[in-house]
C-alpha cells in the first residue's frame, strides 16, 4: 500500500481543472493508495474554492474527494504540534499549514504531493520529508 499526503496545491489544481490535478485523480483512483489531507491544507482549499465559487460548490467537491477516499486528518496532539511548530521554527519561509502537511506525511510514512516547489525545496532536499512536486 502506498501512502500520500496532498498539499492544498496539488487538489486546488484537480478543482479548478489544471492538468497537475490529474495525478491527484489517479491517487484518488487506485484503491490500494491511502490519500490524507491535514485540516488546515483541506481549510486552504475550502477557502479558495469558496472565494473562487461559492460555500456550497467548496463543499460538494470536497465532499466527493471524501468518497472517493481522501482521509481528512483533524491530528493535533501534542507531539503532531510539536513537530510541526519545530519545522516552522527550523525552515521559516514554509507555512504553517505546509509544516502541517509535511508532520502528517512523517506520521503516517507518506510522501507529501504539493505544488509548493519553493518552498519545500530545500526539506525535499535536507531529507525532511519524502516529497512529490507536482510542478
Amino acid at each position: 500500500m502506498s501512502r500520500y499526503v496532498l498539499d492544498a496545491g496539488p487538489i486546488i489544481d484537480l478543482l479548478r481543472g489544471q492538468p497537475e490535478g490529474k495525478f491527484v485523480a489517479d491517487l484518488l483512483t487506485q484503491t490500494e493508495n491511502s490519500v490524507y489531507v491535514h485540516a488546515l491544507n483541506w481549510m486552504e482549499v475550502f477557502y479558495d474554492a469558496s472565494r473562487e465559487s461559492d460555500v456550497l460548490q467548496a463543499r460538494t467537491f470536497l465532499a466527493a474527494l471524501e468518497e472517493d477516499g481522501l482521509i481528512r486528518s483533524e491530528l493535533l496532539d501534542t507531539q503532531f504540534c510539536e513537530d510541526a511548530a519545530q519545522l516552522k521554527a527550523d525552515w521559516k519561509k514554509v507555512s504553517l499549514a505546509d509544516c502541517c502537511g509535511v508532520a502528517l506525511a512523517r506520521r503516517v510514512g507518506a510522501q507529501l504531493v504539493t505544488t509548493d516547489r519553493h518552498e519545500l525545496e530545500n526539506l525535499s532536499a535536507a531529507g525532511v520529508a519524502d516529497i512529490i512536486f507536482t510542478r
